[in-house]
């Protein structure tokens, strides 16, 4: 496996097991399989609602596999109502909570959009957001980094968070993010964020890498293109003999960058570990290159009202 080295001496897998949209009754399967067929770097959130079932398939998982908690490496993220800095440090305790662990490798402050304190789940109209000048990210990031000297987290870092978003937090921190994890794939290649995070020493995290297609019909367009049936895609992947979803997800790692695929469905999740040994060359990466379409599975239209749109991307 590879791993991103953090300034702490800490490593990231490169390949991780996401679980967004994890069904629940399969998670805790999913997590407990994961980890005993080598998955070492786990992601979730609060908002997946699902922390309590992805504590219990970790406690399976390394008990199964006889190993340390310290061999996991334990991402989560901090939902949009909890920005405000006396509500950081309850939000954080939950999670670890409801995933059994005192402490998590990574947190990130999900998305670039604060609610007020009381909404569960999204909002429902414009009087539930916060502007960010009444809740500025500089103040949940300082809650963040409290917690951090606290030691309830090793890590912080960011996710959703386009240059713009990143130079303004960073202009206003000596302790920057070390994660930003953002939608990547073939379709939407980001170059001038990777190219910017690199240059900051920012990791970013790919989510979303086979094109989300298990997402609400709410969230889909009708005319959204597949990364998993491309033509380009399944010729590089006959060639290798490998599945499309493995082309996609060493495309990632290629990058530099990590990636979390989801899955509860035990060989696929076995089959994303495994592309990791997948050798695209050169000229795959070339083709790859061809397919970038600034495409967003995930648009941050959820986040529209009827009087206001919030730019979550300053595009």
């Amino acid at each position: 496996m590879k791993y991103l080295k953090f300034k702490d001496g800490s490593k990231m897998p490169v390949i991780g097991l996401g679980t967004w949209k994890s069904s629940p009754g399969k998670v805790k399967d999913a997590l407990q399989n994961a980890i005993q067929f080598g998955y070492r770097h786990i992601d979730c959130a609060a908002v997946y609602q699902n922390e309590k079932e992805v504590g219990e398939g970790i406690k399976a998982g390394l008990a199964s596999a006889g190993i340390p908690r310290e061999e996991l490496w334990v991402t989560s993220k901090l939902w949009n109502n909890a920005h405000k800095k006396e509500d950081v440090l309850p939000a954080l305790k939950k999670s670890l909570a409801d995933l059994q662990l005192n402490y998590l490798d990574l947190y990130l402050i999900h998305w670039p959009v604060v609610f007020k304190s009381n909404i569960e789940g999204f909002p429902k109209n414009e009087e539930d957001f916060l502007a960010l000048d009444e809740v500025p990210i500089i103040e949940t990031w300082n809650a963040m980094i409290e917690a951090k000297n606290q030691g309830l987290i090793k890590n912080i870092g960011v996710s959703n968070f386009s240059i713009k978003k990143l130079e303004d937090l960073i202009d206003q921190t000596e302790d920057f993010p070390t994660v930003n994890q953002v939608e990547l794939h073939p379709y939407l290649h980001q170059d001038e964020l990777l190219q910017f995070c690199q240059s900051h020493k920012i990791h970013l995290t790919a989510y979303s890498p086979l094109g989300s297609g298990d997402r609400t019909p709410q969230m889909k367009a009708d005319d959204e293109p597949s990364l998993l049936e491309n033509e380009i895609v399944l010729k590089i992947a006959n060639k290798h003999k490998c599945s499309p979803a493995q082309v996609l997800l060493k495309w990632s790692v290629e990058r530099g960058t990590s990636v979390i695929p989801k899955s509860t469905n035990a060989q696929r999740i076995k089959e994303n570990l495994k592309s990791i040994d997948v050798n695209l060359t050169g000229e795959d990466m070339n083709e790859l290159k061809t397919l970038d379409k600034h495409y967003r599975y995930v648009n941050g239209k959820f986040f529209e009202t009827t009087s206001k749109y919030h730019n979550i991307y300053d595009d």
